[in-house]
């Protein structure tokens, strides 16, 4: 039964993540990039200096560098290190040039998102913010629309308790505390039934207790901790990776070569190099989105709390954050394993990562496995930070503003996050990807239907400007 259970679900996921919603985004993201004028090339200086300049009178909760911290400590995750190298795997060295494409056109799709958030946001009189697509949806596109706008905060509530918050974080963590620590489970407890290593227990009660310490405090702690956490993580994340690109940097010319030649088919194997092509891209996109999860519309719910008069000035703050994810971070570590032929080692996940980080680095093998370990650990904890925020407000549009619902919805996330290491039904994971996948339908269809709106406001500022 369990089994017929789980095949019916993966059957559902595959047709959600399909090609269907992989071309739908990719297609709106080219439609908002034509109908914008390749505003991603044009302003993306302008973008990264009003990241780190915060406006000072705006409305909001949040200043913008805090909104955008919010926004990628769910971003970037365990898909910038395992995500990518599943890609690289099973697409080959051209699925690290089709997730540029992704992330070049969802760039155009993160500033639609980022500036409908802050247009159509609400702002109490305590300066409490709620924003996101469910709000631009019923605010732009009229109250006939407000079935789609409850569809939007169901699948995302689902979403933060039921998977990507929660279990796959919590499950990333406590594995690769595991793997370091305690390869061999040489120092095991039994709990419900099963046997498990003491440093997945020990792991799972410390996430838990810090995920409690700053999700209690709502979304300022959230804001706070994430604008520490995120930066440090990824410069550290990102030092490691160009140091294994310097110390072969004569490599570097070959290693783009592959990986434009290979996007194209020129490796091709026994199915073509069609079918080589259509594998690449496939994995790439399909990788790409879900690392900067463009068009998915997690985002704009930070997004809508920033300090900000400017809808556009938000816009363009939120656009940097699918370059930071996928076109820095990404291709970093899409770099190191194509380098260092870690991907072509019959290897799959994380050990692929940790293959290229230890082949590539002058360190002992087991300081580059420490080094990655720790990445894993924080990219995921401020993962679990990120989608508890998203989760509340897309409960709190649900419930009508109404506190206690949110606050007992966040003490069943912390459950969630401390039982998360003990869950091994692959079910769990089928479920949260289904929800993220239905997350984005009811919010492109906004992005296509507001685009007028979009262009409309950039037009105005940049003709003030």
């Amino acid at each position: 039964m369990l089994e017929r259970v789980s095949e019916i679900l993966t059957k559902i996921d595959d047709f959600v993540w399909g090609v269907p919603l992989i071309v739908l985004i990719l297609a709106v993201g080219i439609f908002l990039t034509a109908r914008l004028g390749l505003l991603q090339v044009k302003h993306l200086p302008k973008a990264l200096r009003f990241m780190v300049k915060n406006e000072e009178d705006g409305d909001g909760e949040v200043s913008s560098f805090g909104a955008l911290c919010t926004a990628m400590s769910a971003t970037i995750g365990t898909g910038n290190i395992v995500g990518v190298a599943t890609a690289i795997v099973a697409g080959g060295p051209g699925a690290l040039f089709w997730m540029w494409v992704a992330a070049f056109f969802g760039m155009a799709t993160k500033y639609a998102e980022g500036l409908l958030a802050v247009k159509y946001r609400v702002v109490g009189e305590d300066g409490h913010s709620l924003g996101g697509p469910f709000y631009y949806i019923e605010n732009g596109m009229g109250k006939g629309w407000k079935w789609l706008a409850k569809l939007f905060a169901f699948f995302g509530m689902c979403v933060g308790l039921f998977g990507i918050g929660t279990f796959t974080q919590i499950n990333g963590i406590s594995s690769a505390v595991n793997n370091f620590f305690d390869p061999n489970n040489a120092w095991t407890v039994t709990l419900f039934g099963m046997e498990y290593s003491w440093t997945v227990v020990i792991a799972g009660l410390l996430v838990t207790l810090c995920t409690a310490l700053v999700v209690i405090g709502g979304l300022k702690r959230i804001s706070s901790v994430s604008q520490i956490v995120v930066p440090f993580m990824a410069i550290i994340y990102v030092v490691f990776c160009l140091l294994v690109i310097i110390l072969n940097i004569k490599a570097v010319p070959a290693a783009f070569a592959e990986i434009v030649t290979s996007a194209f088919g020129a490796r091709a194997v026994a199915g073509g190099a069609l079918g080589a092509i259509i594998i690449a891209m496939q994995k790439g996109i399909a990788r790409g989105i879900f690392s900067n999860e463009a068009g998915l519309g997690s985002a704009p719910i930070a997004a809508a709390a920033a300090k900000t008069k400017e809808p556009v000035r938000q816009g363009l703050v939120s656009m940097t954050g699918t370059f930071i994810d996928t076109i820095i971070i990404c291709t970093l570590t899409g770099l190191t394993i194509v380098l260092t032929g870690a991907w072509d080692l019959g290897l799959d996940g994380v050990d692929v990562t940790i293959k290229a980080f230890q082949d590539g680095l002058p360190f002992a093998p087991q300081v580059a496995a420490f080094v990655l370990m720790l990445c894993l650990v924080f990219f995921a904890f401020t993962t679990i930070l990120g989608w508890d925020y998203y989760s509340e407000r897309c409960l709190e549009y649900l419930v009508g503003g109404k506190k206690t619902p949110v606050l007992v919805y966040r003490w069943l996330y912390i459950v969630c996050v401390f039982i998360g290491p003990y869950m091994t039904i692959s079910a769990v994971w089928t479920i949260a990807d289904i929800f993220n996948g239905l997350m984005a339908f009811p919010n492109l269809v906004a992005l296509i239907a507001l685009s007028g709106v979009v262009a409309a406001e950039t037009k105005k500022f940049f003709n003030q400007k």
